[in-house]
């Protein structure tokens, strides 16, 4: 498992930005990932602020930010195939799996994934 390195979930950003310091410890000093899905996620909310807008793209700048490609989207089509996880979700876990990251979410669904190194961060 690599140490250093974590792709986030959305729940885990939000986490993060809504102040939890636990987990903002836990991934302090780290080189974290997400998948162009998660910025996509954060930056469409329907009621989001000018402020709130600002302080994700804050956020976002400290992150590498994952594009879909060839190897992203094949994972994909088969974990759509072999999973019940909705088309953004298989985008995300996809992306993790293809990183060879820990991938960091509070969401259980993602606990039945093969080969998904999962960090279940229950809050």
């Amino acid at each position: 498992m690599n140490g250093d390195k974590f792709l986030l979930d959305t729940n885990a950003v939000l986490y993060i930005l809504n102040g939890d310091e636990t987990l903002a410890d836990f991934l302090f000093e780290k080189e974290l990932y997400i998948s162009i899905i998660t910025e996509l996620e954060l930056l469409s909310f329907k009621n989001i602020t000018i402020k709130e807008k600002k302080q994700i793209a804050k956020f976002l700048e400290e992150l590498k930010v994952v594009n879909i490609h060839a190897e992203i989207k094949q994972l994909t089509i088969d974990l759509r195939k072999s999973s019940a996880l909705k088309l953004p979700d298989s985008i995300i876990a996809a992306t993790a799996i293809w990183l060879k990251l820990p991938f960091v979410t509070s969401d259980k669904q993602f606990r039945t994934i093969p080969g998904l190194n999962l960090i279940y961060y229950e809050k």
